[in-house]
């Protein structure tokens, strides 16, 4: 049992998931104690909107420093330096709780790897070459929470598809060749003017009622209709989309349609360098080179 009084001590998603749990199993209190401000917070800030929508309380510049007899909390105040770092005050106050939940984050445990050679650990992360996700031990990979880099499911997910071609590689005895990758255009590369307005599409959330008394997903999802829909909101920066402005403006018939998925080519034979099809480019997907003589 949790008790009616829940304190969760930490500022991170892991926090802001435990006290909303907390009301989800019945607590009438879960109170997030957290160090810094909302701003400072790690934690998703639509996460702890939602939570504080569902009654979480937060007690901002503040941390626990004892745990008392009968669930007396000491708290102490802070206050943050020109750093943003958090500096006690000296200044406590009483918090009386039913249960107490540390919510502080993660680590990996790296025990496994102690004594392989070449490998390096530093500040509890592996070190890895960032082109490759290789250690220092020839063969052996890592990625994720378990080497420098953002602790989140995206950068850990792209870790693993760079790494497996890597190991693929490795495993064949040859090397990856990295593909050239197009730069995005910036905004004054773009003629927005060929596209329309069109608002984002809104995902159905739950009522409140509903979840606090359920594990039913918050956030609905979008049905294919409109995630169609949310998809052609794309102004697809530096990236073409085969609409064939510049087959259409081109005076000199230098483009040439390569085929559905297949965009073109230019004939520079034809071509006189007047610009018209990148200038024409909703997208900003041609880049004008000089000619080199």
């Amino acid at each position: 049992m949790l008790g009616r009084r829940v304190v969760v001590y930490g500022g991170g998603n892991t926090a802001i998931d435990m006290a909303r749990t907390a009301k989800r199993l019945g607590a009438t209190e879960a109170i997030i104690v957290y160090r810094r401000t909302r701003e400072r917070m790690p934690a998703h800030d639509f996460e702890v909107e939602e939570a504080l929508q569902e009654g979480v309380m937060v007690k901002w510049l503040s941390t626990i420093k004892q745990q008392g007899d009968a669930g007396a909390l000491t708290i102490e105040k802070m206050v943050l330096d020109a750093k943003g770092n958090p500096q006690p005050t000296g200044e406590f106050e009483t918090l009386e709780a039913d249960s107490l939940v540390l919510a502080l984050g993660q680590d990996v445990d790296l025990s496994l790897l102690e004594g392989v050679p070449g490998l390096q650990i530093k500040d509890g992360v592996v070190q890895v070459d960032p082109a490759t996700m290789m250690t220092g031990h020839p063969g052996v990979f890592a990625g994720g929470d378990m080497v420098p880099a953002e602790r989140n499911v995206t950068v850990a997910v792209g870790h693993g598809k760079k790494a497996a071609r890597h190991i693929d590689a490795w495993l064949r005895g040859t090397t990856v060749i990295p593909t050239a990758k197009h730069g995005a255009a910036t905004f004054e590369r773009l003629n927005t003017w060929y596209y329309t307005d069109a608002p984002k599409t809104m995902r159905p959330q739950l009522d409140l009622a509903r979840r606090t008394s359920s594990f039913d997903e918050v956030q609905g999802g979008l049905t294919e209709d409109n995630a169609l829909f949310e998809a052609r909101r794309c102004l697809s920066c530096g990236n073409c989309f085969e609409c064939d402005n510049c087959y259409g403006v081109c005076p000199d018939n230098a483009v040439i349609k390569l085929g559905p998925g297949q965009r073109f080519e230019f004939n520079y034979e034809y071509c006189k360098g007047c610009g018209m099809c990148a200038a024409e480019c909703p997208c900003g997907a041609i880049e004008m080179v000089a000619e080199q003589v």
